[in-house]
């Protein structure tokens, strides 16, 4: 009996044919779905974003930030000021979601220097300061807000139709570059500081700059999750778009899918997806549930649903390492 070592199985061939046929499918789903269900899954394709990003810096760079609603605040805010210079709303919400992670670059420089919780409560302050100095411009107006009305240039279902499509398409194009990232040496690098920073350092990983390449990759795709909400939305108020709950969103649905498994950020999603649809009406008892639920994952089952699932039955649909398995001679 000898050992192989290999990246990709069946298993994880038919998972990234499944996915294709699925984004597919979503791809053609306007023509074939009412209005409701296409807002309902724009929101879908949001949360995806949020998870992803949240997990891609605390699941696999060890960064617990708890302060990213920052950035989703900054790309609404950012999406705004360009359009109100003249620029289209869905140019003005790429170009603002480019602001953002152009910004985050400088802002890298000193808070990654934190360490631990004083990086996640740096990143809470940070989202606070931010807020407040979004208040301060005289088109936003304090917390009376402003609106996206440029958008009005396009109809209804043209308008609600787009927003589905710049939805899918930047769900699609971020996951896909964050798995190439991750199945990349860099992303060796990156996984390696998230389990000792000092020996990936012994390595020659440059911490600094490694984790400073997916704090800029998160800080973009949650400014444009940011942006596309907006657009459906169409409102902005700085309390509402900087509000610390967005985070807990995405801690929520990275813990309960899997913290550290990119399957388990995507199920995390739809989970927390199907449980706003059903029981969001509750109002407050809607909250307790998100919390109790996450307090019982992080106790019993602090790998979550995918970590779970993956360690009983080996299954792993998006690879992003090597694993070694027995074979007959």
């Amino acid at each position: 009996m000898t050992m192989a070592v290999e990246r990709w199985t069946a298993q994880s061939r038919a998972g990234v044919g499944g996915a294709a046929l699925v984004l597919g499918a979503l791809a053609l789903a306007p023509m074939l779905i009412g209005p409701g269900i296409v807002d309902r899954l724009t929101a879908l394709f949001i949360y995806v974003i949020l998870a992803a990003m949240w997990n891609a810096l605390a699941g696999y760079c060890g960064l617990v930030s708890i302060g990213q609603q920052l950035f989703f605040g900054l790309g609404a805010y950012a999406t705004i000021r360009i359009a109100f210079a003249g620029v289209d709303p869905f140019l003005a919400m790429i170009l603002g979601a480019v602001a953002v992670g152009v910004l985050a670059w400088p802002v890298s420089l000193f808070m990654l220097r934190l360490k631990g919780g004083e990086f996640s409560i740096g990143m809470w302050v940070l989202a606070s300061i931010g807020q407040l100095c979004v208040k301060l411009d005289p088109m936003i107006q304090g917390e009376t807000g402003s609106s996206l009305i440029s958008l009005n240039a396009y109809g209804a279902d043209l308008r609600r139709n787009l927003i589905y499509w710049g939805a899918l398409a930047a769900m699609t194009c971020l996951l896909a570059a964050l798995f190439a990232l991750l199945r990349s040496r860099e992303g060796l690098a990156i996984q390696a500081i998230r389990d000792n920073e000092e020996a990936a350092t012994s390595l020659g990983v440059r911490p600094e700059r490694t984790k400073r390449r997916l704090f800029v990759l998160a800080a973009f795709g949650i400014a444009l999750a940011g942006a596309l909400w907006l657009a459906q939305a169409v409102s902005f108020q700085p309390k509402s778009y900087f509000s610390v709950q967005w985070t807990a969103y995405m801690i929520f649905m990275v813990l309960v899918g899997g913290i550290g498994r990119f399957e388990g950020a995507i199920l995390g999603a739809v989970l927390f997806f199907a449980v706003e649809t059903f029981f969001a009406a509750t109002g407050v008892w809607y909250l307790i549930g998100l919390g109790a639920t996450a307090i019982v994952f992080s106790l019993y089952f602090p790998r979550g649903l995918w970590g779970a699932v993956a360690a009983r039955t080996g299954v792993q649909l998006l690879p992003l390492g090597y694993r070694a398995t027995n074979t007959e001679t």
